[in-house]
């Protein structure tokens, strides 16, 4: 690597470099990214398609007095690295280090946080807003991929720029893909716009201009359809959907092209009103493994830089895995079952679905709402889809759950991906909110499984009950356990005891199960037995085996990955209440009130007092210091209980 990235300590030092300079800085800097990500993983082809970009709009502008908002935040690595963080670029998505996203606890040039899509153009208008309202001059500029631009949040933001009038910059960095390859109108709408990059687009416009031009009124009517700005519009480019949003349309242009795009960020810059700047650029640039495979290297655990092979961790199915298997065999069964994704049929473990059964898999962009209400028709059409989505981006969806979906009964099948922490990709990924914000929605089943067997259990279950239906599970790879060739239903509302103590014990919800079950071990040394509880359902939960151990136990702990705030163990604190149950005690794992960092599973866990460790503590603080007083023989009944 030669040293002219490490000179690079602001966006001011673009100012002087000259072009040849600039390309060996986009070297530069693609060297690094790729040095990196193999080592601490992350994402790859995204970033290394955004390097000459990056480059230009921090040569024209000026950080951070104008505002430079990416959308989606994993575009960021070269702005990272040119932004006065090349030192701390080692650390990235590492505990303590730099995060994986924008976020703007870590540097002045972040001006808003993004780790969810389409965000920006909305938030680049209130900036805008703001700017006009107090009288000043910076430039705004939102830098949205062309999947992010499916989002329904920015088209409504496009709506209202384009009538407001406003100052305002939109980049659309346009590579063809999300995390899957993009689907819709709005996609083939832009790769119609790519076409007219093509030399031969070109020389057909030009051949056009130049009939027109020797007709007799020809000139004329050029000049005329000068003067009607659509006319023009159209004769260049297809479409101009842009311009209807009332946007002045630039591009499309070349994405690595330093000069180039900056010369028409300039003009673009200088233009009144809103407009949008279509740029075309590769995802994976500059490394050929990426290059050949974009989808695998969206965002990618450690790898071999020489070769792009990955450094496996595991030689067991991950959890999306079994859930894709899972409902293949299911679907094999019940011709009804159809899949939905939003922008991640890979990442969900459906690519061997669609490749199945292409007819009943559905792709529908990054449009989760949308995703959400599609599946209730289906549903309400007397189909049995199953929305496979992670935890973190399904809460875009809450209202959809309750109105489209739950209040009308409908059999609509969750499989909530990324459940519980996530580690590296930090706080706008980890899955901590699902339990709580399914858990109050009335007709609503919610369903953790522990290990592989369970979550296929579970899936048979969910399809059997024929009502809204969550299964939560988390990011990675099971404990490894046989499962039985036959797809059979759980009890619904049954937890599992797993060890049976008569001093304590301790309910775990989903991959906590096994954490529980350590803890266990361990305290059977210090001379404590503990029962232990897959609590299985968090609803319906098992009132009444909770019940009889709160009677005849009188110590329990629960523990989760989920905010403690309305969580499982609420729950559980919520039915002793009911049940006049005050003699036992309560003690609640789970994460407090506030967003988790990044790092490792293992070091979050510790860090927020639910791995086996701190179940032990909490267990044997409870064991020597808690006297139990054993329940009386008749519990009183919940409020409200006629028996």
């Amino acid at each position: 690597m030669s040293e002219l990235l490490d000179k690079i300590s602001s966006p001011a030092d673009l100012k002087s470099l000259s072009l040849s300079e600039l390309h060996r800085l986009a070297a530069d800097i693609r060297e690094c990214i790729i040095e990196t990500t193999a080592r601490t993983g992350g994402h790859l082809a995204p970033n290394l398609g955004t390097v000459e970009l990056t480059i230009a709009l921090h040569r024209l502008f000026d950080s951070p007095q104008d505002k430079i908002i990416w959308d989606v935040g994993h575009q960021c690595y070269a702005h990272k690295l040119l932004t006065g963080r090349r030192q701390q670029f080692a650390s990235l998505r590492q505990y303590g280090g730099l995060s994986g996203f924008v976020t703007r606890e870590e540097s002045q040039h972040d001006p808003f946080g993004t780790g969810h899509g389409s965000t920006s153009i909305s938030a680049a208008l209130g900036f805008a807003t703001a700017r006009d309202l107090r009288g000043g001059d910076e430039k705004i500029v939102a830098i949205i991929g062309d999947g992010a631009l499916t989002g329904g949040l920015a088209l409504e933001a496009l709506n209202q720029a384009g009538e407001q009038k406003r100052d305002l910059l939109v980049v659309l960095n346009d590579n063809e893909m999300s995390i899957s390859r993009n689907v819709g109108a709005l996609s083939s709408y832009l790769a119609q716009l790519r076409a007219t990059l093509h030399p031969a687009s070109q020389r057909a416009r030009q051949d056009a201009m130049r009939i027109l031009r020797r007709m007799p009124m020809g000139e004329e009517m050029l000049h005329a359809m000068d003067r009607v700005k659509q006319g023009v519009k159209q004769l260049v480019v297809p479409g101009m959907l842009f311009e209807e949003f009332g946007f002045t349309y630039l591009g499309p242009i070349d994405g690595h092209d330093i000069a180039h795009l900056t010369a028409l960020l300039g003009h673009a810059a200088r233009l009144k009103g809103p407009v949008l700047l279509h740029v075309l650029t590769q995802k994976g640039r500059g490394y050929e493994p990426a290059e050949d495979d974009p989808r695998r290297f969206h965002g990618t655990t450690p790898f071999v830089p020489e070769n792009g092979e990955r450094i496996p961790s595991s030689d067991r199915l991950t959890f999306s895995e079994v859930f894709g298997e899972t409902l293949c065999e299911l679907a094999e069964q019940d011709e009804r079952i159809v899949a939905i994704s939003a922008a991640m049929i890979d990442g969900t473990g459906l690519r061997r679905f669609s490749r199945l059964f292409p007819m009943r898999c559905f792709d529908v962009g990054m449009a989760e709402e949308h995703a959400v209400t599609y599946a209730a028709g289906l549903a309400a059409a007397g189909l049995r889809p199953v929305v496979a989505i992670y935890s973190t981006f399904l809460q875009r969806s809450y209202d959809q759950i309750i109105h489209d979906v739950a209040l009308q009964n409908l059999p609509v099948v969750f499989g909530i991906d990324r459940a519980g922490l996530v580690g590296d990709d930090g706080p706008t990924h980890h899955g901590v909110f699902d339990l709580s914000y399914l858990r109050q929605i009335p007709n609503m089943t919610v369903m953790a499984p522990s290990d592989e067997a369970e979550l296929r259990g579970m899936l048979a279950t969910a399809f059997a009950l024929g009502t809204p239906t969550a299964v939560r599970y988390p990011r990675g790879c099971g404990p490894g356990v046989d499962w039985p060739a036959s797809l059979e239903p759980l009890p619904v509302g049954k937890a599992k005891v797993l060890r049976e103590g008569n001093d304590i014990a301790i309910i775990a919800v989903g991959n906590c199960v096994g954490t529980a079950l350590e803890a266990a071990e361990s305290l059977e040394t210090q001379g404590w037995a503990a029962t232990v509880v897959d609590a299985r359902f968090v609803k319906p939960m098992d009132e009444a085996l909770i019940i009889s151990l709160a009677g005849q136990i009188g110590r329990l702990i629960t523990i989760e990955e989920n905010i403690l705030a309305g969580g499982f163990g609420a729950a559980v604190a919520e039915l002793l209440s009911d049940r006049g149950l005050n003699h036992s005690r309560l003690v609640r794992l789970g994460i407090p009130d506030g967003f988790v960092g990044f790092g490792d599973r293992e070091r979050l866990c510790a860090d927020y007092g639910i791995d086996a460790e701190a179940v032990v503590q909490a267990a044997a603080i409870l064991c020597r210091e808690t006297e139990i007083v054993r329940a009386p023989e008749h519990v009183l009944p919940m409020a409200g209980d006629q028996t």
